[in-house]
């Protein structure tokens, strides 16, 4: 069980460092000025996907406890 843990910590710390550098990737072409709206779009719909994803690792490995 010590190891699954292990393992789904170290893919939510992937994700979130992923998360991470698609953030300052959108701020980029952001402040670019870019206007290639669709890779923001899919860079910014990616970035969702991983938020979903890593708040499902994180209530996997930390359950919400009701007192």
């Amino acid at each position: 069980m010590d190891n699954e843990n292990e393992i789904l910590l170290e893919r939510l710390n992937t994700l979130r460092q992923e998360h991470r550098d698609l953030d300052a990737a959108v701020a980029a072409l952001e402040s670019s000025g870019s206007t290639d709206m669709l890779q923001i779009k899919r860079l910014k719909k990616r970035k969702l996907q991983l938020k979903d994803e890593i708040r499902h690792l994180a209530d996997t490995i930390l359950p919400d406890i009701i007192a």
